[in-house]
């Protein structure tokens, strides 16, 4: 058999190069919406899929360590012991790359007691006794001993795994001056510093290389150490116990009991569906159609890149009147698509399950269509808001919303949602969208056309509809949509911002950071760059010899928590004026993001994300003013530029009083928050005097800080360790505050515990409207994953129930605002507070619709207490 025809054995340590990496991917480029990093995952698959279509081996497997514990550490438990702990941000990556591969039809290999690269010696040597040609993908340096002329070791160079070097015995032979079976005989000499194996003081590569060639082996050399000379001699004989013991330990076994053979490790066709839905899971996109271009032609069926370009019905171009005339001819529901030119509409297109018209948007196409745009005649479009803005832009208050696809395929995958219509089309259709290639500049393939599009929404709509579980269906015609059109409103109408005011806090902030920073180069007698990392590790940890933080890839943490923590602990004058550098610099950013954002008419025209969280929580950009710290000095001089507009009499803030609380005491049914928030006492106080057994008048200030503490901690799944954290205080005592609380408040503890039960039970939480969140991590075998998630579950069914209830008094506010003729108007929407512009003699009228339309947004066991204020800018009209 030549070697051409050779089938092709692909082994890999997935342990080895998965932390190699971890460390040559920035970890923060890398993290999930649920805080999952995913760095070693994605530079994993990223080199696998490239060795796949270099390599295109005919059999795979990929091999793990089950844990630092082995028939090693038994044998010399000083075995690796030096290795740092595992980062805190490689934990869980393991598990899910396994997933990964899983879905790719790749065999994952594990064995209690044993190494991933005895695995991978067990397959190579039956490799090559089947007549395999074996390819080894390790960064372990042991490997090298498996090399022969049927089995070459990929190696992965400095830089991670992006190279990898070829190792055969030719290689070996020019690299180390010994044959790849000898190559362990120079580790068991020199030692293995990251196995911590120590060697032969004074032994180095070269010398051991010479008495290997002079003696011929190892064992030789060991039997005649009487023969070597000179200090080395010396050590040599001293330490020969341990020469053997690194030998003994650096052999790989080759006999492994595996449930499989080389010819069971045959590449499969991957699962398509199971790897759109993992992928969707860790959010890599990008690296989704590279995967399936890796799997070769038997994945092309379900590959969503290879979907079928479903042929939509051609568009017909037609004129103001034909227009007219096909609406009228339409069946009842219609799909719009409006493109945007300039923020005004472009081309409009419409659709019916069976025919498409568009045209180029005019003032006679306006009037055609202006009175069924603005009707109640129900319309599906996708990502509806900025085309309502365009169309609000033109003249028409677009009416009859009855459907936005990417609003409801988030709420139905609010972990994992779907960004596009061509994503939606290949989930829910397992079609293609066409799409022009916005790299060429003659595209080879044309898009789909306005009225295409709206015929893809269309259909997308229909299947959505028959995936809705629940009352899911409900959240989106009942919250969202409303939702929709007064934020689309708020965004046009925009807030008035003072230049000046941003300008001299900046300039304010600048120079304050100027003289933080010569106090900082003061306190150490030079200066240095106060923005690097490794600058600043020098200075810390070398110069002022302060505690070393948590290890990262680039050396030891300096990012402003960790900081902060070490001030506390190891107070310096360097570090409380480094912190107070960073805390200037970090808001003059804010600041200067804010001002850039200040538009031509005055006003700052923030776009507001309805998907852009998991909860349903509202989320703003360009710019982002949920960033705005709350209440420090400097956020009240920011929130003090955001000002009444003219043609206005006052700004309006309205928010709701521990509405987190109150939800927690509806849900939980507990009789002593329920009696808490019916008295009117205030919270706190209430809780404290129960929990230390006193009265509500002997609470101190510190005990009501702690209770604080607790009762918003537990929404959040806070444990002792954190509480413990949070509050500065023994981690025994915040057991004991935490025993103490639930002793007093038994239904909230039940409750807690229940939810997680629950939603284990169900897949998903619900809040008190019906807006769903699956959690599958609940079932997961990832420790990590699976507490992470039941954090998130405890929290869910709260946050997203206050969410729910914000997003109803927001538009019902809007809605009555506009159905009394009112030219008050909703501006801002940011945490748990609204801003309202009031039009001069309107504040009676606008302040009873808050104040009621916040009241009864919805029905619990508890008021919703609201508290309202006034003034010429936000921070005045603060409360």
């Amino acid at each position: 058999m030549t070697d051409s025809e050779k089938p092709t054995l692909l082994v890999v340590d997935g342990h080895s190069l998965a932390f190699r990496a971890f460390y040559a991917l920035p970890v923060d480029n890398f993290t999930t919406k649920d805080g999952q990093h995913t760095n070693g995952v994605y530079g994993f698959l990223s080199m696998f899929v490239n060795l796949l279509k270099a390599e295109n081996p005919s059999h795979v497997a990929v091999a793990f360590d089950t844990s630092r514990v082995s028939f090693r550490t038994r044998e010399y438990p000083e075995y690796k012991a030096t290795r740092s702990e595992t980062p805190p941000e490689f934990s869980g990556q393991i598990p899910l790359l396994q997933d990964c591969l899983r879905a790719m039809q790749i065999t994952v290999l594990t064995k209690e007691d044993i190494e991933a690269d005895d695995i991978l010696a067990t397959l190579a040597t039956q490799g090559e006794e089947a007549g395999f040609e074996v390819l080894v993908c390790s960064g372990d340096r042991d490997t090298i001993q498996l090399v022969t002329d049927d089995v070459t070791l990929l190696y992965p160079n400095v830089q991670g795994v992006s190279q990898l070097k070829r190792y055969t015995p030719e290689t070996v032979m020019e690299r180390y001056g010994v044959p790849p079976a000898q190559y362990p005989e120079i580790a068991a000499l020199v030692g293995e510093t990251s196995d911590n194996l120590p060697g032969v003081p004074k032994v180095g590569e070269k010398t051991a290389v010479k008495w290997l060639t002079q003696f011929g082996s190892l064992d030789v050399l060991l039997e005649r150490a009487d023969e070597i000379k000179g200090v080395v001699g010396g050590n040599l004989r001293e330490h020969i116990e341990d020469v053997r013991r690194n030998r003994a330990l650096n052999r790989l076994l080759r006999d492994v009991e595996l449930p499989v053979t080389p010819q069971d490790l045959v590449r499969r066709p991957i699962d398509a569906q199971a790897v759109r839905d993992i992928f969707a899971r860790l959010e890599f996109r990008a690296l989704l159609p590279r995967v399936f271009e890796a799997s070769g032609t038997d994945a092309a069926d379900s590959a969503s890149h290879d979907a079928p370009a479903v042929s939509a019905p051609p568009s017909v171009e037609a004129d103001a009147v034909a227009l007219a005339a096909w609406i009228a001819d339409a069946p009842e529901e219609i799909a719009v698509t409006v493109t945007i030119e300039n923020g005004r509409p472009g081309r409009i297109g419409l659709a019916s399950l069976t025919t498409t018209v568009e045209a180029s948007w005019s003032d006679d196409v306006q009037a055609a269509l202006a009175e069924w745009l603005t009707a109640d005649a129900p319309k599906v479009m996708h990502d509806a808001k900025g085309q309502v803005k365009a169309l609000q832009r033109a003249g028409v208050r677009l009416g009859g919303l009855a459907f936005d696809t990417l609003l409801a395929g988030w709420l139905i995958r609010p972990s994992f949602p779907d960004k596009t219509l061509a994503h939606l089309v290949d989930r829910y259709l397992g079609e293609k969208l066409p799409e022009a290639d916005p790299t060429q500049l003659v595209p080879e393939t044309e898009g789909a056309t306005p009225g295409q599009v709206a015929w893809f929404t269309l259909r997308v709509a229909a299947a959505l509809r028959e995936s809705f579980e629940g009352r899911v269906g409900e959240i989106l015609t009942d919250i969202e949509l409303p939702t929709l059109r007064a934020l689309a409103d708020m965004e046009l109408a925009g807030v008035a911002v003072s230049h000046e005011k941003l300008s001299g806090f900046s300039a304010e902030l600048g120079a304050r950071a100027e003289r933080l920073a010569a106090d900082a180069y003061l306190a150490i007698d030079r200066e240095v760059n106060l923005g690097s990392p490794k600058q600043l590790q020098e200075v810390l940890f070398e110069q002022l010899q302060l505690p070393k933080t948590r290890k990262t890839k680039t050396g030891y943490s300096t990012d402003a928590a960790v900081l902060a923590d070490l001030q506390d602990s190891h107070p310096h004058p360097f570090l409380d004026l480094l912190l107070q550098h960073r805390e200037a610099t970090k808001m003059r950013q804010i600041i200067e993001s804010l001002d850039a954002a200040i538009g031509s008419d005055g006003r700052i025209h923030t776009t507001y994300l309805q998907t852009g969280s998991q909860t349903g929580r509202l989320s703003s950009t360009d710019p982002n003013l949920q960033n705005i710290p709350v209440r420090t000095e400097e956020s009240r001089r920011i929130r003090s530029a955001f000002e009444v507009g003219s043609g206005y009499e006052t700004l309006l803030t309205a928010d709701y009083s521990q509405i987190e609380m109150r939800i927690m005491a509806h849900l939980s049914e507990d009789p002593g928050l329920i009696e808490a928030f019916n008295t009117g006492e205030d919270l706190h106080r209430f809780v404290g005097a129960r929990v230390f057994g006193v009265t509500p008048e002997d609470v101190t200030p510190a005990m009501r800080s702690k209770v604080k503490a607790m009762s918003y901690g537990l929404v959040y799944g806070l444990s002792a360790f954190g509480l413990s954290k949070q509050l500065r205080i023994d981690q025994s005592e915040a057991k004991q505050l935490m025993s103490e609380y639930f002793a007093r408040f038994g239904a909230v503890r039940d409750y807690l515990r229940s939810s997680v039960e629950q939603a284990r039970i169900d897949g998903y939480t619900e809040t008190i409207f019906g807006r769903r969140r699956p959690f599958p991590d609940l079932a997961s075998p990832n420790r990590v994953l699976r507490e992470n998630a039941e954090r998130a579950a405890l929290n869910a069914p709260i946050q997203g129930s206050a969410a729910d209830i914000m997003k109803i008094a927001l538009f019902r506010i809007h809605e009555e605002f506009r159905a009394q003729g009112l030219a008050s108007r909703v501006l801002l929407q940011i945490h748990d507070e609204l801003v309202v512009e009031v039009a001069a003699g309107e504040w009676d009228t606008a302040e009873r619709i808050v104040r009621e339309r916040m009241g009864d947004a919805a029905t619990l066991t508890v008021p919703l207490d609201v508290q309202i204020g006034r003034g010429p800018n936000w921070e005045a009209a603060g409360h």
